[in-house]
């Protein structure tokens, strides 16, 4: 079977795929021939734009608008992405956020937002998603980060929430072995997209002289690895989180 194709009978939903890493995931499974729901929670416009690029290319391809933070949410995302498509054979959570604080200047609101969106939200998504899956053979690929194993100054609880994603999808394989369905994370260094500009913009020269592969990571370099996990060549590999750094750790 060819790489163009084979995911050509299967369904995507890329949670957060409106942007960076997420769309670049999106564009890689469409041209793999998978039909992919996008999500997005604000952006419309970036949504649509990658549905366009799918479509204009020949794929099938969705927008929804979804807060995985919010149950009956993840339940309506899901059960539209059900209608449209006919089920789901393919998650990928790439939603997300960032925000950095030291010590000292946290509160327990800003620990509580990071928390819900990646550590609540991975639990409740995976959750709902489980029962609409195909068993044997469904995929769900999660987002950690190097930094849940090597955190830099003031991204403690960042740090610890993309941690606990990794100690989920490891605990979540037992589980989910017996039907069939792996589930993995990646955890990508510094990936240039929106939400890291600033990061480069202080940082790039230093990640660039200190990874070994000399400079920023793409998008495009993480998509693969998710496209990876989501076909049948990955098929004897779950529970993992796969580190995709240029070399850095």
């Amino acid at each position: 079977m060819s790489a163009s194709s084979s995911l050509s009978s299967k369904v995507a939903l890329v949670v957060g795929g409106s942007r960076g890493i997420g769309a670049a995931a999106a564009r890689k499974l469409a041209s793999m021939g998978a039909q992919v729901a996008v999500t997005y929670k604000t952006r419309r416009d970036a949504a649509d734009e990658v549905v366009s690029d799918i479509t204009e290319a020949g794929g099938k391809a969705a927008a929804f608008e979804a807060d995985i933070v919010q149950a009956p949410a993840i339940d309506s995302l899901l059960q539209a992405v059900s209608a449209r498509f006919g089920g789901i054979d393919i998650l990928v959570n790439s939603a997300g956020i960032a925000p950095y604080r030291p010590l000292g200047s946290m509160d327990a609101a800003f620990v509580r937002e990071i928390m819900d969106a990646n550590v609540v939200g991975t639990v409740l998504l995976t959750q709902a998603a489980v029962p609409l899956m195909t068993s044997p053979g469904g995929r769900i690929v999660h987002f950690s980060s190097r930094l849940a194993t090597s955190p830099i100054p003031t991204s403690s609880v960042y740090a610890a929430s993309k941690a606990a994603v990794s100690a989920l999808v490891h605990a979540f394989s037992k589980e989910l072995g017996p039907k069939g369905i792996t589930i993995n994370a990646v955890a990508p260094g510094v990936i240039e997209t929106d939400m890291t500009a600033a990061i480069i913009q202080e940082r790039g020269r230093a990640i660039r002289s200190t990874t070994p592969l000399g400079r920023i990571g793409q998008p495009d370099d993480i998509a693969g690895i998710v496209a990876f996990l989501a076909s049948p060549d990955s098929d004897w590999i779950t529970g993992r989180t796969i580190l995709a750094d240029g070399g850095l750790s």
